[in-house]
């Protein structure tokens, strides 16, 4: 089974504003974006109606959203759709919802199946934030899905969407990129050196591509778990540094 990794990351854009001396004229302008990690389907559809905003007095903001039905598995390696943008006046953010439809789907072998989201199409898909914006910076929030432990069967031709989600700096942050070859299904895993809980993990894409992003800056080591008969391949020391993607080029498995 894929996972689907939500990966939640903010950019940090610099803008020239000029400042102001009252507090509430103040305005912080946020733009959310989506990815996904390549899996194991062949498509995994979102019916995307709507994104809100919660600030820390409990006030809640629908943001302009391009609504419509995205495939989650055209957004990888560094692709992404712009799904939201506004204003704020606002400087805390506490949590972002997404407001699903009800045409979700997932496509694998060639067979559409639905994809439920009960909690979703009651009250929306709620992702914790917690973040304090300062004026005259943009911040880009990007949703990384990934299917491994988001999309869960329930029965026979029967699929759940249950999101996990993450909380990336991508301005304080790194990536890692490569490829495989033989192209073939494989997971790619990501441990930093020096703390065993930073984990990260994703799969290659059927060009046999993949990036794991949203890592601290520091030295890690990358593991390759193809198919058997392929063996796992282990990389170390890699460093890892804020804002820079680092490729480790090809590897012949």
């Amino acid at each position: 089974m894929k996972k689907i990794n939500f990966i939640l990351s903010i950019v940090m854009i610099g803008l020239v504003m000029n400042s102001c001396s009252n507090d509430s004229a103040k305005s912080y302008p946020v733009a959310i974006k989506m990815t996904d990690a390549p899996g194991p389907y062949d498509a995994v559809f979102v019916d995307l109606q709507g994104v809100e905003i919660t600030g820390s007095g409990g006030e809640t903001v629908a943001l302009n959203a391009k609504k419509g039905i995205y495939d989650l598995l055209e957004l990888s390696n560094g692709v992404s759709a712009l799904i939201a943008t506004d204003t704020l006046q606002t400087s805390k953010i506490e949590q972002i919802r997404l407001i699903l439809g009800t045409n979700n789907t997932v496509v694998l072998d060639g067979v559409t199946y639905p994809l439920s989201t009960p909690s979703a199409d009651q009250s929306g898909l709620k992702l914790q934030v917690h973040q304090t914006l300062e004026q005259g910076i943009l911040y880009t929030i990007l949703l990384d899905f990934d299917a491994n432990k988001s999309i869960v069967v329930t029965g026979t031709g029967t699929y759940k969407l249950k999101p996990v989600v993450r909380t990336i700096q991508t301005a304080v942050s790194g990536s890692i990129k490569g490829k495989i070859s033989p192209v073939g299904l494989a997971t790619v895993t990501v441990v930093s050196a020096t703390d065993a809980t930073l984990s990260f993990s994703t799969n290659v894409n059927a060009e046999g591509s993949f990036m794991v992003m949203g890592l601290p800056s520091g030295t890690y080591s990358l593991t390759i778990t193809p198919v058997l008969p392929l063996l796992p391949f282990v990389k170390s020391n890699i460093v890892v540094t804020a804002g820079i993607t680092t490729d480790i080029g090809t590897t012949v498995l």
